[in-house]
């Protein structure tokens, strides 16, 4: 019986996914020991370190079925981790004694190490995949809306027009950001752990680098240069990495449901019958990826204030910080995945109403054009004297009801220096969108070389857009 989120027969599926929970299972992690004790044995029956025959047996049962789960549970309630009570297995079902020759010069800590970092190996290629699919949706959404002008907003108040397809193109950028993060951070975490007791390789003697090199290239793993026990800046890397991540999807969460607002309404997620309806109020379209987004995003910055806490350990081995790994690791993956999500199925189909985001542009009669008025009047009258003439003017705009363009044509100041026409000019939101289709274009450029590398682009300075060279 379920007793979690992230278990949950219900939701689940909605705060994580099936992909990652399997890789966090017991049964994943447990196929893990076994795929580290078969290649140990492997590797030591090659280099003459344990008999052949005891390697060939001990790789024999290195499968799943060899383990009985009920059995391992009551073992690690006993021991207080489970690799023991996977040996112990093991042992028994080989025949004529050869299964102690399993685990040779091991210690718990290298096997359950070395298989969380295959569980990473495999969470971060699900975490690259959705990153994939998410900067591919706003890619598009940012070349469909290049030049589609709406509300920029400080503070929450109307601040300067802007594009749709710039604002899109930002969280792509981050997006590419983390993509570039994951691309770093690979090598130095996906490095295996094989040391012995206190890590120096003592129960091995010369052979003891011999064993961890060959190991290490049959898991397909780095090497460590020195054995990483207690040194856990690895394991929180991949934990802050995440926290960047499911920070940037609680960005993109707020925006859209604050886009979403009866008020603003110029965009919606992804319609599907009854989604997001209200049990009481039938007009409601709620923002429900959003919410379940901003939940998971939540809960992860938590966790990953728990595993840098865990990195906090005492000597060689250590008494506590290590358990937290285990708890908290499962959690951010498992919830960082639902948000990604959520977020792909909320950009993949985001819905946009251009028509309402050039209502909400003319919402304040043309107040959001205000700095284009003084930055027109700044050469004529100075900055500053600009700056407070248009300030008094929208100040009267608010109090009086009347026409921003009206008073501004009547001041006495202004009038010698733009006429109405030119006044009417500074006022249309599509004249004031400063380099954002340049920016736009600067980014898709990028992301068309992340993800053709072999394609070279060219940088239209004139406002085209960035497109592949005709070049082969």
């Amino acid at each position: 019986m379920a007793a979690t989120i992230i278990d949950s027969s219900i939701f689940g599926d909605i705060f994580s996914t099936a992909k990652m929970r399997a890789i966090f299972s017991d049964e994943t992690r447990v196929q893990f020991y076994l795929d580290i004790e078969a290649a140990l044995a492997r590797v030591q029956g090659r280099l003459g370190i344990i008999p052949q025959e005891a390697a060939d047996e001990i790789c024999r049962h290195c499968r799943l079925e060899t383990i009985d789960m009920a059995k391992l549970k009551t073992q690690t309630e006993r021991i207080g981790y489970p690799v023991l009570g996977v040996v112990q297995q093991l042992v028994a079902a080989s025949r004529d004694g050869l299964g102690e020759w399993c685990h040779w010069g091991a210690t718990t800590q290298d096997i359950t190490d070395t298989a969380t970092v295959m569980q990473l190996r495999a969470a971060l290629e699900l975490v690259e995949e959705e990153l994939e699919t998410i900067a591919s949706s706003l890619a598009d959404l940012a070349r469909r809306y290049r030049d589609t002008p709406m509300v920029a907003r400080s503070n929450l108040q109307h601040a300067v027009p802007i594009t749709f397809g710039y604002k899109a193109a930002v969280l792509l950028s981050g997006v590419r950001r983390h993509l570039e993060r994951l691309k770093e951070l690979r090598p130095r975490v996906l490095i295996g752990e094989f040391g012995g007791a206190a890590g120096n390789l003592s129960s091995l003697g010369r052979d003891g680098l011999k064993v961890q090199a060959a190991l290490m290239a049959e898991l397909e793993l780095g090497q460590p240069e020195i054995a990483w026990h207690t040194m856990r800046d690895n394991i929180a890397e991949v934990a802050c990495f995440l926290g960047l991540v499911t920070g940037t999807l609680g960005k993109l969460a707020t925006d859209i449901k604050l886009m979403m607002q009866t008020e603003v309404a110029e965009a919606y997620e992804p319609f599907a019958e009854g989604r997001g309806s209200s049990s009481t109020m039938p007009q409601k379209r709620n923002p429900i990826s959003c919410a379940y987004i901003h939940a998971c995003v939540s809960v992860v910055r938590q966790n990953v204030a728990a595993l840098l806490d865990a990195m906090m350990e005492d000597h060689e081995r250590s008494t506590g910080p290590w358990e937290i790994e285990w708890i908290s690791l499962p959690e951010i993956f498992c919830l960082s995945a639902g948000a990604l999500a959520q977020a792909g199925f909320l950009v993949g189909g985001l819905i946009i109403d251009e028509k309402r985001m050039r209502q909400n542009l003319d919402a304040t009669g043309g107040l959001v054009m205000s700095e284009a008025v003084m930055m027109g009047l700044g050469p004529r009258l100075g900055r500053q004297r600009a700056h407070d003439l248009v300030y008094d003017i929208c100040r009267e705009v608010i109090a009086s009801g009347r026409s921003f363009l009206d008073l501004l044509a009547e001041n006495r100041e202004i009038a010698p220096h733009l006429d109405r026409a030119a006044l009417a000019k500074l006022l249309e939101p599509a004249n004031y969108l400063g380099l954002c289709g340049e920016m736009v274009d600067r980014v898709l450029a990028e992301e068309l070389r992340s993800t053709h590398p072999l394609i070279p682009t060219t940088r239209c300075a004139g406002g085209g857009r960035g497109m592949p060279s005709a070049d082969p």
